[in-house]
């Protein structure tokens, strides 16, 4: 554990007491939802704030339109009714709005889903996805990624492989996924864009290159836009005016893309997301459906089979919430991306504190540019591998994710999230820092 000092920001006996009691095998290797717990505990018996960087939580206000508009609907009593499981109509032809205005796509309303965030979404594609034919039963990871879709995988029994694309930029992605697609068991491929955890983003060429083997294998591309937006480097916060967010909508129709209303509109709390399905797709038939389904229509299937299954549909006022905040951002009277630009303002002052202070940044490279600043970036500290660095950050108030559990080859590094890191509260992480740079001097 500690080699060079128990004097530590975070008193060590504290720390060690608080592990012990939630029998953690390792601290390393915890989940994110692990992490959190253990830091909250660590601050209710030391009453010493921690530098939060472990939880990818929206550190703004939400969207007010959105606020706005669920209380008028919970005034007007829809609490009391159940929503249709396909969605409110004039959510769902906001949402075909905003994939024309944003993404430059067209797709029906009847093709827009909402769901009960982009995790449910996301669950509901899995189960659905792995029925859609017998011969094909696994899901492709383009990792590093958001380590509760593979949680989502081991709880529903399915099979999945992966890689780390940091090494398969631009050509090289194409042989690298030709590769599996070709053994003919891979059914979907799934990647976030910008990144989770790394925050590179993929270009068009790359997008294309997806697409066009997407069409060569059949195969389904699930497109996680969780950060829609947030690449800072070009300005995606005009509706029907280039530049678009990049997608692979573009290049395929075998495509759903997942829209997240946690992050660009700091509306986590509601649990409200977006499924967009091709009209192609939506409208496929699957002789195996049959065997789960009343329906061999995949979008029939997956409304009103597996999202009856599991919710029976979205909550009611969050649906008014987000069919507002859409309209607003549709209309060009919110602009969120605005909004957003202060998560990578403090990502480039958090790096500086880290780089000058020993640490590196694990993926710094976007193909031949640097990378961009944004909701997340990487870390890592010479002689330390990432479980071992974020166990010993901790006793010095500092917390994150490990790398490891997110797929990623770079086993030394962990993830940070800015959002939650206050700007008041930078003095002090550069005193921590400091500290621990101090006291694991890096061997010359």
């Amino acid at each position: 554990m500690f080699t060079n000092t128990k004097d530590t920001p975070i008193p060590f006996e504290i720390v060690n007491q608080v592990i012990g009691e939630m029998k953690l095998a390792s601290v390393g290797k915890a989940s994110i939802r692990e992490i959190k717990r253990l830091v909250d505990n660590i601050e209710k018996a030391s009453g010493i704030s921690f530098v939060r960087m472990e939880m990818g939580v929206p550190g703004l206000k939400p969207a007010q339109v959105g606020v706005e508009a669920e209380v008028e609907a919970l005034q007007r009593g829809v609490a009391a009714i159940y929503p249709e499981i396909d969605g409110l109509p004039h959510l769902k032809l906001e949402i075909a709005r905003f994939v024309k205005l944003f993404l430059d796509t067209d797709v029906s309303p009847e093709s827009c889903i909402p769901t009960v965030g982009s995790m449910q979404g996301s669950f509901a594609i899995f189960m659905t996805l792995s029925r859609l034919n017998k011969e094909r039963d696994t899901t492709l990871f383009i990792d590093p990624g958001f380590p509760v879709h593979k949680m989502q995988h081991k709880v529903l029994g399915l099979k999945f492989e992966s890689f780390d694309v940091y090494n398969y930029r631009g050509e090289k992605l194409r042989e690298k996924l030709e590769s599996y697609f070709k053994q003919g068991n891979i059914h979907s491929v799934l990647y976030s864009n910008p990144n989770n955890p790394s925050w590179i983003c993929f270009t068009d060429d790359e997008l294309k290159t997806i697409g066009e083997l997407a069409n060569k294998y059949n195969v389904i591309v699930l497109e996680d836009l969780a950060y829609f937006g947030m690449d800072f480097r070009k300005d995606y916060s005009k509706p029907g005016v280039p530049p678009f967010q990049p997608t692979v909508a573009k290049y395929t129709d075998n495509y759903i893309l997942m829209i997240s209303s946690s992050k660009a509109f700091s509306y986590a709390g509601q649990r409200i997301g977006m499924m967009v399905i091709s009209d192609k797709l939506f409208s496929s038939k699957y002789e195996d459906l049959l065997l789960f389904y009343n329906s061999d229509v995949f979008g029939r299937a997956m409304v009103f089979g597996t999202i009856y299954c599991l919710s029976s549909g979205t909550a009611h006022s969050a649906q008014y919430a987000l069919a507002a905040i859409l309209k607003s951002c549709n209309e060009g009277e919110f602009n969120f991306v605005r909004d957003v630009r202060e998560y990578g303002e403090k990502a480039h002052i958090m790096k500086d504190l880290f780089t000058k202070n020993g640490f590196n940044i694990v993926y710094d490279k976007d193909i031949d540019q640097p990378i961009a600043d944004g909701f997340y970036f990487t870390i890592a500290y010479p002689g330390f591998g990432g479980e071992a660095l974020l166990e010993e950050l901790i006793y010095y108030g500092i917390s994150a994710i490990a790398l490891s559990i997110t797929g990623s080859e770079h086993s030394e590094g962990l993830r940070a999230c800015v959002s939650l890191v206050p700007r008041t509260q930078f003095p002090e992480m550069e005193i921590r820092l400091k500290r621990f740079h101090l006291d694991h001097p890096i061997a010359k």
